[in-house]
C-alpha cells in the first residue's frame, strides 16, 4: 500500500506528499537543453499569466471543512499570478447561489466550488460554464459534468475499502472475529459508499462478523452518544471503524468512559488529533483513513493551470484532467509522521 500511495502522489497530488506535487514538472533522465516528447505548456511554480480564481465552499462548521478553506487560501498566497475571490461560505443553498452568482457577475477567470449539495447547485454551475467561467467541482459533485470543466475529490468507497482491508489483515487470524462500524449521516451518499467499501472488503475475511453499525452526524457529541450505545449493546467485539475523525474524538470519550480498551479502532479523514493519537499509541485508535482536505490546495492548482491555458506536469495531454479521484491511504504509527503536516484542526 506504501508503493500505491506514493505513485498515485506523484500523478495526483494526494496527502502523501502535499498537494503542491500536483502540478510540478516532471523530471527525467533527459538532458535540460533537449526538448520533452511533447514539449506541452505544464503548470509550474514560475509567475505567468494573471488568474483571478473565485472560492465558494460551505460554512466551515466542520474541522475538514474548515481545512479545505485554509488549504485553498494558503495555496492561493503561494502564487504571485493567482487573486484569491473567496465567499464567505454558506449551508443555505440559496445563499451560496447568491455567492457563485456575485462571482460569476465579477467576471473571476476560473470558479472552484465546494457546494453544500451538489444537485441543489448545478444550475448555477451550469450558468458559470455557459458564461464562459470554468469550474472545478470540489468533492461534492454536480449532477451533470456539464456543470464543470473537472471534478477532484476524495473516495469514499476506498475510504470503506482500505479500513476494511486493514481491520480484516489485523483479524484474518482471528476466529470469528467480529466488528462494529459508527458511520455518518445516513442520509449522505457518502456515508452509504463508505459503509459499502467496508462491507465489500470484509468479504474477503469470512473469519470476520460485522455485529453491529449505527449512524452518527459528523460530530463530537453525536459521536459520544452513538459509540456510548454501541458499547452498552455490544458487550465484546475487535475492532471499530468510525467514519469521522471530528466525531472519533466522542467517540474515543464514551470509549475511556466505559474502560474499554479491548478493541483496536480505525478512523476516517486525517484530524490532527487522531494523528496525534496514533503516535502516542497508548489507546485503541490505531489507523485512520484519509479524505484529505489538500484537495482543495490542488483545486487551486488546477484552476490556475487552466486559466493559464496550460496542463498538468507529469502527464502528456496538454490539458487539465476531467476528473482526478484522490487516494485514500491508510496512516499508522508506521507512517504517521509523514503525513502529521497534514492534519486538520
Amino acid at each position: 500500500m506504501p508503493e500505491l500511495t506514493s505513485r498515485r502522489g506523484l500523478l495526483f497530488g494526494t496527502a502523501a506528499i502535499g498537494a503542491g506535487a500536483l502540478l510540478t514538472s516532471c523530471t527525467s533522465n533527459e538532458s535540460s537543453d533537449e526538448p520533452a516528447a511533447n514539449d506541452q505548456p505544464a503548470a509550474d511554480d514560475k509567475p505567468g499569466k494573471e488568474v483571478t480564481i473565485g472560492f465558494a465552499g460551505p460554512q466551515a462548521d466542520h474541522g475538514w471543512l474548515n481545512a479545505i478553506n485554509d488549504n485553498a487560501k494558503s495555496r492561493a498566497k503561494k502564487y504571485s499570478d493567482v487573486t484569491l475571490e473567496i465567499t464567505e461560505g454558506s449551508n443555505d443553498t440559496a445563499a451560496q447561489i447568491g455567492q457563485i452568482e456575485t462571482l460569476i457577475n465579477k467576471k473571476v477567470d476560473v470558479l472552484v466550488v465546494l457546494p453544500a449539495d451538489g444537485k441543489a447547485l448545478t444550475q448555477v454551475g451550469l450558468k458559470a460554464m455557459r458564461a464562459n467561467i470554468p469550474v472545478i467541482n470540489l468533492d461534492r459533485i454536480f449532477n451533470t459534468p456539464q456543470a464543470y470543466r473537472c471534478w477532484i475529490g476524495g473516495d469514499n468507497y476506498g475510504m470503506g475499502l482500505n479500513a476494511g482491508h486493514y481491520i480484516g489483515e489485523k483479524l484474518k487470524d482471528k476466529a470469528d472475529a467480529k466488528v462494529i462500524e459508527l458511520a455518518g449521516l445516513d442520509n449522505l451518499e457518502l456515508t452509504k459508499q463508505r459503509t459499502q467499501g467496508f462491507d465489500d472488503a470484509l468479504k474477503n475475511y469470512p473469519n470476520i462478523k460485522k455485529v453491529a453499525r449505527q449512524a452518527a452526524e459528523f460530530t463530537v457529541e453525536s459521536g459520544q452518544a452513538k459509540m456510548a450505545q454501541l458499547l452498552q449493546a455490544q458487550s465484546k467485539f475487535d475492532a471499530l471503524w468510525n467514519h469521522d475523525d471530528d466525531q472519533g474524538v466522542g467517540a474515543l470519550r464514551a470509549i475511556e468512559q466505559a474502560g474499554r480498551d479491548d478493541f483496536l479502532m480505525v478512523g476516517g479523514a486525517g484530524a490532527l488529533s487522531a494523528f496525534q493519537a496514533i503516535k502516542q499509541d497508548d489507546g485503541v485508535l490505531k489507523a485512520t483513513v484519509l479524505y484529505p482536505p489538500t484537495m482543495a490546495a490542488s483545486a487551486i492548482d488546477l484552476a490556475r493551470a487552466l486559466g493559464q491555458g496550460k496542463g498538468v506536469g507529469g502527464m502528456a495531454e496538454f490539458e487539465i484532467p476531467a476528473s482526478i479521484t484522490l487516494y485514500s491511504a491508510v496512516v499508522d504509527k508506521e507512517n504517521v509522521d509523514q503525513y502529521m503536516s497534514t492534519g486538520f484542526k
